[in-house]
């Protein structure tokens, strides 16, 4: 009789320890998807910790374990989707390059290959920047062909209007990428008309004698973007790369691929 109220007793406290595990995994998983969290904050954060070479397991934890319903009501407006989706991209280029650089020698299967957590998922670079970032336009269709099927992930994140100077903001991981920065909703049009003026700067050449201008491969990529090349001649007049549209040629550069993870700029 002894021998049987111990039993008894010991699968009650098995019993009592098992439901205090369970209730503190529950009480701990929703912290992580606390629908209050800032996600804009929270991408920040994770680019900060990343820059300053701190651990980041905590944020790529609270991100997978987000709802996705939560995900979709806190981005509501453009600026915050472009804001926290610059920021993911640009802080998994890091995180995935800087734990396996050798992904690099592959970059089409690097960039196409769903490996970012998110949501209870897993996306891919492309989604995030044809998918969501520049609503729904097809990889290779230069700017000038769109999604024929994009799915309800990607319908119901994605921008409602596409901002060419994304193209300036996103870092790639290579020596020619733009450079990463730190995004915020509230300073966003700021920022992108920094990081556009900062890299075109940068990157372009003008002859005034021939008219030549030599430019980023970007301009060339996505050329539907960015209104083909009386649009591109018109942005680099914008932000003074060349004083006249007028008899102008365009060359565009050959992009350098070679890996770069130390490229950080403040804006």
């Amino acid at each position: 009789m002894a021998y049987s109220k111990l039993c008894m007793l010991t699968a009650a406290i098995a019993l009592l320890a098992f439901l205090t595990i369970q209730r503190d995994q529950v009480a701990s998983v929703e912290t992580f998807i606390n629908p209050s969290q800032n996600l804009n904050d929270l991408s920040e954060e994770l680019l900060t910790r990343i820059k300053n070479k701190q651990q980041t397991n905590q944020q790529r934890t609270k991100l997978y374990t987000i709802p996705l319903e939560t995900l979709q009501n806190s981005l509501k407006t453009d600026d915050q989707k472009l804001a926290f989706w610059i920021n993911i991209y640009n802080a998994y280029i890091q995180i995935k390059l800087t734990e396996q650089p050798s992904l690099y020698k592959d970059r089409d299967t690097f960039f196409k290959k769903d490996q970012i957590p998110i949501a209870g998922r897993l996306v891919s670079f492309d989604k995030i920047e044809h998918g969501i970032i520049r609503k729904s336009q097809w990889k290779l269709g230069l700017g000038l062909v769109g999604k024929w099927f994009p799915d309800k992930f990607e319908r119901e994140l994605r921008v409602e209007e596409s901002d060419y100077r994304i193209h300036f903001a996103l870092n790639c991981g290579a020596q020619d990428c733009p450079p990463v920065a730190i995004y915020k909703p509230e300073k966003l049009d700021k920022q992108l008309e920094e990081s556009t003026k900062n890299y075109l700067q940068k990157t372009s050449t003008f002859n005034p004698t021939t008219g030549e201008v030599k430019i980023t491969s970007l301009f060339s990529w996505f050329r539907g973007d960015f209104g083909l090349e009386s649009g591109i001649e018109e942005i680099l007049k914008k932000y003074g790369i060349i004083p006249t549209t007028e008899n102008i040629s365009l060359t565009y550069k050959d992009y350098d691929w070679t890996l770069d993870l130390n490229n950080w700029s403040e804006l």
